[in-house]
């Protein structure tokens, strides 16, 4: 005979019951669509190593985000790709003018007011060297250096009118910068801070780092994103940004780190929590899907629900196109 306080199926076996049981109920406002911006502006060009990915100019951004806005797209995030923009050692690149990131925030806005826009801050993609700030002499990351000149992209990108600022850089200190800089601005009202707080140096990032064409030219990012299996220096990081003035706080990667993700909701209640489910996860869930190993969309939705069930109110992924047909 099972015993009373055993009993669990009742309340799950109609169909109905179950969303009950779930923390959050995914919604298309729960997702941000990471989409690379270069600066070939009539360009669309198919990314190899994502599916259904691509490298957008500016010329043609309308034609690709007008239908996933009417779909109910209602956040993006901006990563520029530079080709024809000389890399330097410092990066001096990220905030041209008429480089691809505030062309792109400029025409959104004009085109998409309602949408929010979002831009990755990091020096990575335009940088000489491929690595997230300044150099020392010894190659190592100037730090003080890299933190001057991610607040004066943030800044830059803000007065663009991008609605949402996110340094993915993993430099310390640099949250307080850029807020004291969106401060100084007159911008900080409007313009939120979302903080890459818990970054891994990850296997995951592969396609993105040729999406983005920026990958290290020697050496890795090890010194400065976590080491993966550090629970310890992620629980301090988060700390960290809060205490510095972020708004949103987020874990990259995703599924491979749900257990941080919930040390983020427990250690910031009060703060949204965002999940980036990266490149290399996207393309994981995509290829086993061709290989007939599991349903793509069943499979997708499972990821969202691990995300949202681990603490999340925001995903970023590249899964956004086809979530906002699943989910009508």
């Amino acid at each position: 005979m099972v015993e009373i306080d055993s009993l669990l199926h009742s309340g799950y076996h109609h169909p109905v019951q179950r969303p009950w049981q779930a923390e959050r109920v995914l919604t298309k406002g729960a997702l941000m669509y990471p989409i690379f911006i270069t600066d070939e502006k009539d360009a669309l060009i198919p990314i190899s190593s994502m599916p259904n990915q691509h490298r957008i100019g500016v010329n043609r951004l309308e034609e690709v985000i007008a239908p996933l806005v009417a779909k109910g797209l209602q956040a993006v995030m901006l990563f520029g790709v530079p080709n024809d923009f000389v890399k330097d050692a410092f990066g001096t690149a990220a905030d041209d003018p008429e480089g691809p990131v505030i062309q792109a925030i400029k025409l959104l806005k004009t085109k998409f007011p309602a949408l929010l826009v979002s831009c990755d801050v990091c020096l990575c993609e335009y940088t000489s060297h491929g690595h997230c700030g300044h150099l020392l002499p010894d190659s190592t990351i100037d730090n003080a250096a890299s933190v001057r000149r991610l607040a004066e992209v943030a800044v830059n990108y803000a007065k663009a009118g991008a609605d949402n600022v996110a340094p993915s850089d993993m430099m310390d200190g640099r949250m307080r910068a850029i807020k004291q800089g969106l401060v100084d601005a007159g911008l900080s009202h409007r313009v939120s801070l979302m903080a890459y707080s818990a970054k891994y140096a990850s296997a995951l990032y592969g396609p993105f780092r040729d999406a983005a064409c920026s990958g290290a030219q020697f050496g890795d990012r090890s010194a400065y994103q976590l080491p993966p299996g550090s629970r310890g220096l992620g629980r301090r990081a988060i700390e960290r940004d809060v205490r510095e003035g972020a708004d949103i706080i987020m874990v990259k990667p995703a599924t491979f780190y749900l257990d941080i993700i919930r040390d983020a909701k427990e250690q910031a209640p009060n703060h949204p929590i965002a999940a980036y489910q990266v490149s290399g996860e996207y393309a994981m869930i995509h290829h086993a899907a061709t290989a007939g190993v599991f349903d793509l969309k069943t499979a997708v939705l499972e990821s969202m629900t691990s995300l949202q069930r681990a603490g999340c109110s925001l995903i970023l992924t590249y899964f956004t196109p086809e979530l906002l047909e699943w989910l009508d």
